[in-house]
């Protein structure tokens, strides 16, 4: 109650000597920056010595603790307080409404709070201060929870200070985290000089141990790092509105993760947007209520001049591209007029560790968010990489239309499609770009991206209205600890990856071999067959602008010829088509019979209508292909492009039966999936029933078209078409040449015979790929130990203020690497190893830094790793808590594996 009043009184106190100020909020804004920015490197070192009292002889030791959060006391070395003052604080652990702060005159008084444990909401004359361990219990909640917004933690402030919740507290407190937040990167930053990890793009390159730690003597692999990239567009952020200026114009450029705007733009335009001039063009139904396909055809494709997407840069329209630009269309009409910042567009290893990140600014996702992170990528890297893409294809073809053209061939480097997106794209495609059918992948399937989006995603509700600068600063903040969390992890991951690997070849590699063995097959014949399948599907090609204007004529020949064959329907000054009824008795209805007739006057003006506009459209296609006379159906020509329209039906037909029972296969998987909700569950199987129904339908439209072929194809029934489960199945249908069935490779059971093999292959390169990277882990926690000794002691002789921060990074990631330990002591003792389970010598030797001269710490890295080991507990509890892993995570593994034993 105390508290309530003194913070009222001041509150009023505060109201009659407030004087108007004239400034804008930016002005407001810049000036505190700028004051910040003056004093912030003396802050820095006053946090240090509040944060890390003790000298570096004896381990820090805290003054008092509040639920585990250190509150250590600071005192300026060797000076005596000559002043002291009374602030209004906010200290959610002692709700102490004022601190008395007493400090030597030297200081400032923004210095003077941090060495006691607070933080100013102003850099000249606060009047208001927050407790560094209330704005740690902060970080320490947002790392962990996201979502969790400021306002909430603003009311959690005002309860226990039994007040009124208030914007201005809210503002205060996120002032004051601003600052906070600077204030731990500096720290950071000095802690990395220290360890030697501050030099550019540092993180990147020895980030993720299992890529990049290489050892003497390792085998040479097909690809020297796998890794994928991805837009994702829950991270927006709304615009001014109104024509409202921006206040806070402050620019977040301290993270090593965001690529800069200048090096990003330095590839805008390369690649120009295109259109179809048939886009323009609707269709229109026939008499029969059907689409008219013709007149939607991939024809006359224009450069617009503006910029381009990634599939942009190849001249051809696949179905792969269709599909990936009909999922962003809407997308684009949604967000550009908006949104400031419309997403990123994000790159990631194979094992999760965050590469690059980019802002996409009023945009969709542009060509040149993945050119510039190719670009990037081949600065950094070694040559023979691979990325996954969702539309990989069709951006490798943009890739060498563009200015990295010869340096991404110079490098060896490829791209793939992701597995999971990867089955929407055609099965020509799939067996050139899909993982399962690239040798050196292993089982990696590149949706790492899904993940990182899903957690990610939780950030959307507290940056969507933040300022640019604390957007990049929360996404920045996000990405740090999930790297964090994946290298606590990265033992686990590696150990699941070998046992699954394992099984793979225990249970599939006995049944290819029985097969082999039955069909008297060699394993050179199925590296034949896979050849002779791509060779195939290479030659069914895609249809010309001839073809397809020829489609469009003939198909408009016979819709004007059926709507013509009724001219006394047509004519309105015909004469009379009479009809004469039998007497009827009863009362007429004289509204029913109006009613019919306006009807049927209706659909003779529609009729007579449409009849003009084919006549124009069939004149102008007769211009276009030079055809003097008009085609009759007994002509040639005429013949030859109606059986094309046949087999086009047919195809089509297939195609959309292909992608009904294949969602329906996806439905009744994520059913079992344990994951699942109960209210998904419904919604699935509601949503199954009708897809029941559209598929009876689209197999009734199947067997209409493929009857309507010469010869006629087979038809489908309910029955078999719930049983296909090979994506191949359908491809075999695709063709209309009778011949196709009778090749080797195209036997259900030699095709079920070489998709399992791909997957045996596959699995025997991830064991490979499995025992390297386990064997480079061990050796970079070999060698960072060591290197932290030598750090930790050369700061402890120098009496440098550094060894604080750098003992307390150090103590953390060293219970981390004994976890990963853990992990791959039991990696090595799984039945079936055949790794080396001693660490190596890295490439160069290990790191060095300017002192090592001094090796009197080295002894002690063995002591200090067994104590960490003890301290983490063994491979039980380490698997129990990964079972604690979130739902999604779990459940896009799941369908991952899922679409992994389908098709190729």
């Amino acid at each position: 109650m105390r508290a309530s009043l003194i913070y009222i009184s001041r509150r009023c106190r505060h109201r009659y000597r407030k004087q108007s100020d004239k400034r804008t909020w930016r002005q407001r804004v810049q000036r505190q920056d700028h004051h910040w920015n003056i004093v912030m490197p003396r802050l820095v070192d006053a946090f240090v010595g509040w944060r890390y009292p003790s000298t570096p002889t004896k381990p820090p030791t805290a003054a008092s603790q509040h639920d585990g959060i250190a509150t250590p006391s600071y005192t300026t070395p060797n000076a005596s307080p000559t002043f002291s003052f009374d602030i209004d604080v906010f200290d959610i652990f002692s709700t102490s409404p004022q601190a008395s702060v007493s400090s030597d005159s030297a200081l400032s008084v923004a210095e003077a709070l941090v060495a006691n444990g607070y933080l100013g909401t102003t850099p000249v004359t606060p009047s208001l201060a927050i407790s560094l361990q209330t704005l740690e219990l902060l970080r320490r909640i947002r790392l962990f929870k996201a979502s969790f917004s400021l306002e909430a933690f603003a009311k959690l402030v005002c309860y226990y200070y039994s007040i009124p919740y208030r914007r201005t507290v809210r503002n205060a407190i996120s002032d004051a985290f601003d600052i906070y937040l600077a204030i731990l990167r500096a720290v950071k930053k000095r802690v990395m000089g220290a360890l030697g990890r501050d030099s550019p793009d540092w993180r990147a390159r020895n980030g993720c141990p299992a890529c990049c730690y290489k050892l003497e003597g390792e085998p040479v692999q097909v690809f020297s790092r796998l890794f994928c990239m991805d837009g994702n567009n829950s991270l927006k952020r709304m615009r001014p509105l109104g024509g409202r200026k921006v206040g806070d114009d402050r620019v977040f450029s301290d993270s090593d993760y965001y690529l800069p705007q200048g090096f990003v733009d330095g590839y805008a335009n390369e690649v120009h947007s295109k259109t179809r001039q048939s886009d323009a063009r609707p269709s229109s139904p026939d008499i029969n209520g059907d689409r008219l396909d013709s007149l939607d055809v991939d024809v006359d494709i224009q450069d617009t001049g503006a910029e381009g997407d990634p599939t942009d840069g190849d001249p051809t329209i696949t179905t792969c591209t269709k599909n990936w630009k009909a999922a962003q269309s809407d997308d684009k009409k949604r967000s550009w007029d908006v949104f400031e910042e419309t997403g990123v567009f994000v790159s990631a290893c194979r094992h999760g560790f965050i590469l690059w990140i980019i802002d996409m600014v009023r945009s969709g996702e542009l060509a040149r968010y993945p050119l510039a992170t190719i670009a990037k990528a081949l600065d950094v890297f070694d040559k023979r990489t691979m990325c996954g893409y969702d539309v990989g294809c069709s951006f490798l073809t943009t890739i060498r239309r563009s200015s990295l053209s010869q340096r991404f061939e110079d490098a060896g480097s490829r791209m793939c499609v992701n597995a999971f997106h990867g089955y929407s794209h055609e099965y020509s495609c799939q067996v050139q770009h899909h993982p399962n059918c690239i040798e050196g992948m292993g089982l990696e399937d590149l949706e790492t991206m899904e993940r990182i989006f899903s957690a990610s995603n939780q950030l959307a509700p507290v940056i969507r209205y933040a300022s640019a600068y604390r957007r990049r600063v929360l996404i920045d903040a996000f990405y740090q600890q999930w790297d964090e969390e994946k290298y606590i992890n990265l033992g686990k991951m590696l150990f699941d990856n070998y046992r699954q690997a394992l099984g793979i070849i225990r249970e599939q590699g006995i049944v290819v071999a029985e097969a082999m063995k039955s069909l008297a097959l060699k394993p050179e014949d199925l590296v034949k067959f896979a050849a002779d399948e791509r060779a195939y599907l290479r030659s069914l090609g895609n249809e010309t602008s001839q073809d397809l204007h020829e489609i469009a004529y003939v198909e408009g020949l016979q819709e004007l010829r059926a709507i013509s064959a009724n001219r006394s329907f047509l004519a309105a000054d015909g004469a009379p088509d009479l009809t004469f009824m039998p007497p009827h008795a009863g009362p007429t209805n004289y509204e029913a019979e109006t009613s019919r007739t306006r009807k049927i006057e209706t659909s003779r003006r529609y009729l007579d209508a449409r009849r003009k506009v084919l006549m124009l459209e069939v004149a102008d296609l007769e211009v276009h292909l030079g055809i003097t006379s008009s085609w009759q159906p007994g002509d040639a020509d005429y013949i030859r492009v109606a059986q094309y329209v046949a087999t086009r039906k047919y195809q089509r037909a297939l195609s959309n039966l292909q992608r009904l029972v294949v969602q329906r296969l996806f439905e009744l998987h994520k059913m079992n999936i344990s994951q699942t909700g109960y209210r998904m569950r419904r919604h699935i199987a509601k949503n199954m029933q009708t897809r029941s129904r559209a598929l009876r339908n689209a197999i009734i439209t199947y067997n209409i078209a493929a009857t309507a072929l010469d010869p006629p194809r087979p038809k489908l029934d309910w029955d078999t078409v719930s049983h296909y489960h090979l994506l191949q199945e359908f491809e075999l249908l695709n063709d209309t040449r009778a011949d196709v069935r009778d090749k080797p490779w195209a036997q259900p059971a030699v095709r079920e015979t070489v998709r399992r093999a791909r997957r045996v292959a596959r699995a025997h390169e991830e064991i490979a790929s499995v025992n390297l990277e386990a064997q480079r882990l061990h050796t970079s926690i070999h060698d960072e130990e060591a290197l932290f000794a030598r750090v930790l002691e050369h700061l402890r002789r120098t009496n440098d203020l550094a060894y604080g921060a750098v003992l307390e990074y150090t103590t953390r990631r060293r219970a981390a690497s004994a976890h990963v330990l853990t992990s791959l002591k039991t990696l090595y003792a799984l039945e079936g190893f055949s790794g080396n389970p001693m660490p190596g010598l890295r490439v160069g030797g290990p790191p060095t830094l300017p002192f090592d001269d001094d090796q009197q710490a080295m002894s002690r890295q063995d002591v200090v790793m067994t104590e960490a080991v003890g301290r983490t507990g063994g491979m039980e509890e380490v698997e129990e808590e990964d079972i604690e892993d979130d739902d999604v995570q779990g459940e896009l593994t799941a369908l991952t594996d899922f679409y992994g034993t389908l098709g190729v």
